[in-house]
């Protein structure tokens, strides 16, 4: 199951860095997570302030 990122992300951009397989991009006004690449792993949930990345 692959995380998504949910509206209440502020785009501080702590998650991507902290993704394994770099699969963590800036979308226009939020982070976005490319599900096909998700390995599951759950380290940008880990950093959130907002709590925003959230399995699917």
């Amino acid at each position: 199951m692959a995380y998504v990122i949910q509206d209440s992300c502020i785009s501080c951009g702590a998650c991507e860095p902290e993704c394994p397989v770099s699969c963590i991009t800036a979308g226009d006004s939020i982070y976005v997570i490319d599900e096909s690449a998700c390995i599951d792993c759950g380290a940008c949930a880990n950093v959130c302030p907002v709590d925003a990345p959230q399995p699917k």
